[in-house]
């Protein structure tokens, strides 16, 4: 069987798989749960073959063969198509530009994938992104230079589009003893909140610290903990398996959750803005559900 692919079929193809399902899906791309499941049937009609497969009891899918396969060919075709209309010199109204802030210590490859499915589904929006620390986002979105920023911070500290519960624990490693005074920091620089709670935690229990390690990127502060350097307050989701937590038993109290928090630079958003506001809420949650459970 041949035919011409229809590409809003294939762009809500994507958004089901990226979205995790046909209600997240629904929501991320402004059409009705219905109408995205006669879409969906529709293309596997017309190709012949079952492309997701359906959890009813969750309401998450999960690809079929056919439909990993489809899936990276439909990327390529929207992003050929994109490419053409630009080529070919066609009427096309000029993406939208949306600036966006993300953590230095979030902007791992797992953020960098999301973005980028973005950038795939959405030809209409062009996408800026800068990492940085979350005091100097905040600065740039009150001085109106990035339109949205997903900022580290206290819990409930100011308004926000959507927020997330991170959990921090102490890590460190067997080569290092806990009870070594002062105690070796491994951390971010100065206005991290991480480093700010594992300062206030440590002098609070009546401890001495010192800066042991000093990194701007989270790798960095994970390999120096790794290697028996410092001792650190992280989030769960960066611990690796070669650092030893810490509890109470070793002198370190436990530490309550702190805040991912998406955050806008204006009260009412424009729609190009509202778009990922909208995609990283849903993709976030999703995220963050699977960590979670692992």
């Amino acid at each position: 069987m041949s035919f011409g692919f229809d590409l809003d079929l294939l762009r809500t193809f994507i958004a089901v798989v990226e979205a995790g399902g046909f209600t997240r899906a629904a929501e991320r791309v402004h059409l009705t749960q219905s109408t995205i499941s006669q879409q969906i049937k529709k293309l596997e009609t017309n190709l012949g073959h079952s492309l997701l497969i359906r959890d009813r009891a969750t309401g998450s899918v999960r690809t079929t063969e056919e439909g990993e396969l489809l899936l990276s060919y439909a990327r390529r075709i929207l992003s050929v198509s994109a490419e053409a209309n630009e080529a070919l010199g066609r009427s096309v109204p000029l993406p939208k530009t949306v600036r966006l802030g993300v953590p230095e210590d979030f902007a791992g490859r797992r953020m960098i994938d999301l973005l980028s499915g973005f950038a795939q589904t959405s030809p209409h929006t062009r996408l800026d992104t800068i990492s940085g620390w979350s005091f100097e986002l905040r600065r740039l979105l009150q001085a109106g230079e990035i339109d949205l920023a997903l900022v580290k911070r206290e819990p409930g500290d100011g308004t926000c589009i959507a927020r997330w519960e991170e959990q921090l624990v102490w890590v460190g490693t067997r080569l290092l003893s806990a009870s070594i005074d002062p105690v070796p920091l491994a951390v971010f620089p100065a206005g991290c909140i991480y480093r700010e709670r594992a300062i206030r935690a440590i002098e609070s229990g009546g401890r001495r610290w010192r800066i042991a390690y000093s990194s701007q990127g989270l790798m960095g502060v994970q390999a120096a903990v790794a290697s028996g350097l410092g001792i650190s307050l992280l989030p769960n989701d960066a611990v690796l398996p070669e650092h030893y937590l810490l509890s109470s038993a070793d002198g370190f109290i436990p530490q309550p959750p702190s805040e991912l928090a998406l955050i806008g630079a204006a009260k009412k958003l424009e729609p190009a803005v509202l778009e990922l506001a909208d995609f990283l809420v849903i993709n976030l949650t999703s995220l963050r559900r699977t960590q979670s459970a692992a």
